[in-house]
């Protein structure tokens, strides 16, 4: 498998009552479900919760040691739809996504378990990558919690408490009968902490004993009438026993002073540390929260607690809410409940915050600082005037994202730019994953992104006429839903476009988890099995396959022959070579021992010869490879700076191959780099640079007697 590996990190999960346990967060979340007598867990791969896929793949031995079933989903949906496990059966199962567009996939298993209520406790993990560390739409799961009535957990960012809330996650569960969000931020995920660990649990019903007396109960099932009365269930059951369990066990919490202060801070969990650094800053608080005004932390930002709210908020002349993102669901919520306890209190959040965007140090050092200017000139600090920027935005030149080095993709794109020279233009209906990068700079490709696996569904409204239009899929999106919902879709329909599916080998963008089409030996999962023959097997009778993206010049012709050809129907190009990233991650450590082990190594890369290059840089248009940037041009007569290949180089050979298949300048060569050489090595060596070096001086002198 390609992924990250956690087996040595995941044997600190066996540690018992009292140890103590010390790594990354969602190491905490893994060991907080084991302490759960979680029965399955399942998910997913996704920022920012990728990792936590990873470790509980590497936690399988101890997981089936504990009887605990671990399933890798084929999508977020049947993720989801695991947790029909816990309906009829005490099973406590967890399943894991990024959200919200994962959740976005799975809200149709979501929203039948949310009617029917589970028996066992459900909890789903959902990674919430808001702001600038997210790569997708700026959307908030804060919505979907309160469309379907699902409790929302978003944790202080502290390892004892991420690991107490899994386990209360699932008691709330069961106590309301309510599947149960508990969110994870990228820091939560990623930051490393210290916690006092306690035994692992076996579940008390395993799922294979469950499936052996099998349960029934239609009032579970969303069909009238019980699809009704699910409804009366949340509002007058539901949700009064989920407030009486957060109140009672005090899931949410309190730092700073008294509760009797003019002003107070109302917070999500997740922002907390972000808030009290800020308080710090302003030199209102310290390292652990002691801050000299009240602070309520929502660790439990759905439902409310109308009692916390009143109290806290109770002879108080304002309270800030610091709220991510928009709509303002609990600022708007805070307003209802603190006018029907008929308090004075002003509630203040996007009127002081900014409305949208990452809610950072900085910005939250602004607002308070506002906010305390306005109301509690005592506690603000001396002077409000923000400090210059050393570089304002313009300043700072624009970095798009883009493809790694030697990245099989790439070539795909400069073939792609070839043909539109020769052919014109064309609708390109790109798809999530890598190959997304291909809108950017230098390609520029790119006219639409509908969701994971449905570029070619994006594409199936344009009818052609002459010019058909282009989608691009990668494995992962075909394995996801592109094979039923693109593939499928566009043999039904008779569509005559054009599908390229990227075949990098893994589920690269996540991380390179295996997938079905992997060509990776996995001792746990069954690969191995060709894209094309799916494609084949729904009906498409068009299909080519390059096994080299490499090969510029023939991923060029492929693409041609594809566009114009009179055949009509769906056509798709499987083009595959190996994601350069996870190649390297198992090439180089190899490589390296070997070097150590003084053998002989060869490494390839390319060059520039400074000599023959103009500089007019049509290979860095066409390619954009990380390693492929210019220099100044040793020629004193020519200004333009030359195009160079840096040490970073792995060789893929892309650059030249670009420039063979664009008939651009010969200027690029490849040279073969040899580590620990033989005898033999050193002697040809020799040779080569004797004879090289007698031709030049021959060649000198000839040139210098043609001159007189």
């Amino acid at each position: 498998m390609a992924e990250r590996s956690f087996k040595s990190e995941v044997e600190k999960l066996r540690k018992g009552d009292g140890e103590l346990f010390h790594g990354e967060g969602i190491l905490a979340v893994t060991k907080g479900l084991l302490q759960s007598g979680v029965a399955y867990v399942g998910g997913y791969q996704g920022s920012p919760i990728s990792h936590l896929m990873d470790v509980f793949a590497d936690a399988n031995e101890l997981m089936q040691e504990l009887g605990v079933h671990f399933e890798a989903s084929a999508s977020e949906a049947s993720a989801a739809a695991m947790l029909a496990a816990s309906v009829n059966y005490p099973l406590r199962g967890a399943v894991a996504w990024k959200s919200v567009v994962g959740t976005n996939v799975a809200s149709d298993a979501l929203s039948n378990i949310a009617s029917g209520g589970v028996t066992g406790g459900a909890l789903v993990i959902v990674g919430e990558d808001y702001g600038e560390g997210s790569s997708i739409m700026q959307e908030r799961t804060h919505a979907f919690a309160m469309k379907s009535q699902m409790w929302l957990i978003d944790p202080r960012p502290n390892h004892s408490l991420i690991v107490d809330l899994v386990e209360r996650s699932f008691e709330l569960s069961e106590a309301s009968h309510t599947p149960v969000l508990f969110e994870m931020r990228v820091r939560g995920c990623h930051q490393t902490g210290t916690f006092t660990a306690r035994e692992n649990r076996s579940p008390p019903l395993t799922v294979g004993e469950a499936a052996e007396a099998p349960h029934r109960d239609v009032d579970r099932i969303v069909l009238p009438p019980a699809n009704f009365q699910h409804e009366t269930e949340k509002i007058e059951h539901r949700w009064p026993a989920a407030v009486r369990f957060i109140q009672e066990h005090r899931l949410n919490e309190w730092f700073g002073t008294d509760a009797d202060a003019e002003v107070g801070i109302i917070v999500q969990g997740g922002l907390f540390n972000t808030l009290n650094r800020a308080l710090e800053l302003i030199g209102i608080s310290d390292s652990f929260g002691n801050a000299k005004l009240p602070v309520y932390v929502l660790n439990v930002t759905y439902p409310l607690i109308p009692d916390e709210v009143q109290d806290f908020c109770a002879g108080k002349r304002a309270v800030l809410v610091i709220e991510e993102g928009q709509p303002e669901f609990i600022e708007h919520e805070l307003n209802t409940l603190i006018r029907r306890a008929d308090l004075q209190t002003q509630v203040l959040g996007k009127a002081i915050l900014p409305r949208a965007g990452e809610y950072t140090g900085a910005v939250l050092q602004d607002g308070v600082t506002r906010f305390l200017a306005q109301w509690a000139p005592d506690l603000a600090p001396a002077s409000e005037s923000e400090s210059p920027a050393l570089l304002g935005p313009a300043d700072v030149p624009a970095r798009p994202a883009g493809f790694c080095t030697g990245c099989p993709e790439r070539p795909i794109f400069s073939a792609m730019k070839l043909v539109q020279r020769e052919l014109g233009q064309f609708h390109v209906s790109a798809d999530i994953g890598c190959h997304l990068f291909s809108i950017l700079p230098p390609f520029n490709i790119g006219n639409t992104t509908m969701g994971y696996g449905l570029g070619t569904a994006g594409a199936s409204a344009f009818k052609p006429r002459d010019k058909r239009a282009i989608a691009i899929m990668g494995d992962g999106g075909f394995w996801h839903n592109g094979l039923t919902s693109g593939i499928g879709n566009a043999v039904f329909n008779k569509d005559d476009n054009l599908t390229i599916i990227v075949d990098n080998g893994y589920s690269a963008a996540t991380g390179g988890q295996d997938i079905l089409s992997s060509r990776a030996e996995n001792a746990v999962r069954r690969t191995r099995h060709p894209i094309e023959r799916a494609v084949r097997g729904i009906g498409v009778r068009w299909v080519r396959t390059l096994t080299r993206t490499y090969d510029v010049g023939g991923m060029r012709d492929m693409l041609r022959e594809a566009l114009t050809s009179k055949e009509k129907g769906p056509k798709v190009i499987v083009a595959q070579s190996e994601c350069q990233l996870n190649r390297q991650r198992r090439v180089r450590p190899a490589m390296m021992k070997a070097v150590s082990a003084g053998k002989r190594v060869v490494r390839e890369r390319f060059g520039v010869d400074p000599d023959t290059c103009t500089g007019d840089h049509s290979c860095i248009r066409l390619s954009g490879c990380p390693s492929l940037t210019i220099k100044p041009n040793p020629d004193p007569l020519r200004e333009d700076p030359i195009a160079h290949v840096e040490n970073s180089c792995v060789g893929c050979g892309v650059c030249g191959e670009v420039s063979h298949a664009a008939v651009l300048c010969p200027s690029f060569y490849k040279a073969r780099i040899v580590i620990n050489p033989t005898g033999w090595d050193r002697i040809r060596n020799w040779m080569r640079t004797s004879v090289i070096a007698a031709w030049q001086r021959w060649t000198h002198q000839s040139l210098a007697r043609r001159a007189f």
